[in-house]
């Protein structure tokens, strides 16, 4: 663990050039009296590692010294095609590992291409989550991600909406994870091909010895895209149909999205002659399309599934008891 750390601290005199005691001490999560003895480490091993005073003062190395040490291990390797989600990475427990792999690639870099990498690091940074959304909580993201890694079959407990709501338990096979707008999803394979799961959703989660097979050609970018290209069309059970006012429809690509309203706005149909109309709108599950329908107020009346009807109706007397007329 400490030959770790001395190479962290290493490469960040290397990439940084000079940094405070204090400096390091919170890049590397450490106290600043281990970073004293780490330096006086560093040192006794031939490091030319010296110290400025004064209070723009700090470690630094003798110029012109570099490290060819950089070797990155297994798990940092694997890391790097988290690179730039440090979010993400955190989550499925790789975040200390991606921060050391970056390190240690970038002090491998020649000075041209590292200033390249900082100046990219400066001007670039992708955040996924939409607005206003927490990310879900996903307590068995990392219990999950290790057995898709070790190829074991998985057995959880699942809350579903339909067709009917409630939680059910299922053993399943990993066999990928994607980060979709902030969301996690599991791919398991099953009887009629890979289905998805939300991760958010599994309510306990137990990793089985049995090895999971993974089928012959299975790509999962592929099967992603084919599978949001299927959702979009709206070729699935989870729909919703609604009645909408002419505010709610003018007010549907706020609340759903572009390519979501267009698709609801195709099958609109009038229903009477006060001017609603009917819509079709694709429905990730039960709570989200209740959460977006409740956005359009009076506006919107959801007409089917039966259980987001319950959902809806529940929520609403909810609220009447809260502002009592």
């Amino acid at each position: 663990m400490r030959a770790s750390r001395l190479l962290s601290l290493l490469m960040l005199l290397q990439n940084r050039g000079r940094l405070s005691a204090t400096q390091l001490a919170a890049e590397l999560g450490v106290s600043v009296r281990t970073i004293y003895r780490d330096v006086e480490a560093l040192a006794a091993a031939g490091v030319p590692v010296y110290a400025e005073q004064g209070p723009d003062g700090g470690y630094q190395l003798l110029d012109g010294y570099r490290t060819r040490l950089t070797g990155l291990t297994a798990d940092e390797a694997e890391s790097l095609f988290l690179s730039g989600l440090t979010q993400p990475a955190a989550e499925l427990g790789l975040g200390a590992q991606l921060a050391a792999a970056e390190l240690k690639l970038t002090a491998a870099l020649p000075t041209p291409y590292r200033e390249a990498s900082t100046r990219i690091r400066q001007r670039f940074h992708l955040d996924t989550p939409g607005w206003y959304r927490e990310p879900d909580a996903v307590p068995h993201l990392v219990t999950l991600a290790d057995a898709l890694w070790r190829d074991r079959t998985v057995e959880v407990r699942y809350r579903r909406w339909s067709p009917t709501p409630g939680e059910v338990t299922r053993r399943l096979d990993p066999l990928g994870l994607v980060l979709k707008a902030g969301v996690w999803y599991l791919v398991a394979a099953g009887r009629s091909g890979p289905r998805t799961y939300r991760v958010s959703s599994i309510v306990s989660l137990r990793v089985r010895d049995e090895h999971v097979v993974r089928p012959d050609g299975f790509d999962l970018a592929t099967f992603w895209r084919e599978h949001v290209e299927r959702y979009e069309r709206t070729e699935t059970d989870e729909v919703a149909v609604v009645r909408l006012t002419a505010d709610g429809i003018r007010a549907l690509p706020g609340v759903l999205g572009p390519k979501a309203a267009r698709l609801a706005l195709a099958t609109l149909e009038a229903v009477d002659e006060q001017g609603w109309q009917r819509a079709t709108i694709p429905m990730e599950s039960v709570a989200h399309a209740a959460a977006l329908l409740l956005r359009l107020g009076a506006d919107a009346q959801a007409v089917e599934p039966p259980e987001l009807v319950r959902h809806l109706t529940e929520h609403v007397r909810a609220l009447a008891r809260l502002y009592p007329g």
